[in-house]
């Protein structure tokens, strides 16, 4: 079965035919790399070359960049804003070379394409540091609707760009904004700044019948109602050490697709740890719009050889979820 088409089954809450499939979300940090390579990992592989290599499914991901190198950060006020904005949204742009092999290997039913853009909680950030962000909802409020507002128009150029040609086969907001005890704002600031700018992205990918998921980063609980009132269609990575629990959220929003919640600290305890892992999230893969992968990036501290037993339970679990929804 063609990789796209296990994602789209899975996304649906559709039966997997063979398995589901087999995905790394997040890309590795550059120091597990590095530890990989002396372990015997080739030094030329790219990502998709280091995931072919592991026995991962193919992704092809593109993120827009929002702002040229040369914008000094962060930004005070109002009139550095405007100072800015001339490098801080460029044209959309995807490299034709990486483009053209995304599209092939897709066709070749190896691989997905997915994009991701900067969500309206994360470029305010940017722009401004974390804690004059947190502040600017009260302190600059006109300045922080100017960001969200100019971000939304730049998201909506980059999508549509996508779409109205060789349309992603999901997209994903990168806002971080959960932490380990849940949401950085208030349901009253998500529905004042972010829920506006949330409703247009979902809208256009809706008529492109593309599925929009959120990289929440932490615990999204709280915040999931809001999110699938906006038209999100998912969240990831729902980190274990944050204290998740896909049994709950799967009962609570079973239109919901999530994406991730290994715990990426299993690795560090050795390969039996990890097949616990397996068996834990067993039943919420069974029961569809889940895909296990990592909860985060992985640990430097984890062997390749370690990984490599990771691929190899994923595999193995992809295919009994499909098998037990096939049986009955």
């Amino acid at each position: 079965m063609p990789v796209s088409e296990r994602f789209r089954r899975v996304f649906a809450g559709e039966r997997p035919i063979d398995r589901l499939p087999v995905f790394e979300w997040a890309t590795w940090w550059d120091l597990t790399l590095q530890a990989w390579r002396e372990q015997g990992l080739p030094p030329d592989a790219d990502a998709a070359g280091v995931k072919e290599l592991l026995g991962l499914d193919l992704d092809f991901q593109w993120w827009f960049p929002s702002f040229a190198a040369s914008v000094e950060l962060p930004i005070a006020s109002e009139a550095d804003y405007e100072s800015a904005l001339p490098a801080l949204y460029p044209d959309p742009w995807i490299d034709p070379a990486f483009l053209a092999r995304a599209l092939a290997e897709r066709r070749r039913g190896r691989a997905v394409f997915w994009v991701t853009v900067n969500g309206f909680f994360w470029w305010p950030r940017v722009l401004l540091g974390i804690e004059r962000h947190l502040f600017a909802f009260y302190d600059q409020p006109e300045l922080m609707r100017r960001m969200i507002h100019d971000q939304t128009e730049f998201a909506l150029r980059c999508l549509r760009l996508v779409c109205e040609t060789d349309p992603p086969d999901f997209v994903t907001l990168a806002e971080d904004m959960s932490y380990n005890h849940g949401p950085m704002l208030g349901r009253g600031l998500f529905e004042e700044f972010l829920a506006p700018a949330y409703r247009r992205v979902a809208s256009l990918l809706r008529r492109h019948r593309v599925p929009l998921l959120v990289d929440t980063d932490g615990d999204p609980t709280l915040m999931l109602p809001w999110l699938r009132e906006v038209g999100v269609d998912g969240v990831l990575p729902l980190e274990r050490q944050a204290g998740c629990d896909i049994d709950r959220l799967q009962a609570d929003h079973p239109d919901l697709v999530f994406v991730g919640h290994f715990d990426k600290m299993a690795l560090r305890r050795g390969l039996r740890e990890a097949e616990e892992e397996f068996r834990r999230l067993l039943p919420a893969m069974r029961r569809g719009r889940f895909l296990p992968s990592m909860d985060h990036q992985t640990p430097p501290d984890v062997p390749l050889d370690t990984y490599r037993g990771y691929v190899s339970l994923l595999h193995e679990y992809a295919s009994k979820a499909a098998e037990r929804r096939s049986s009955g």
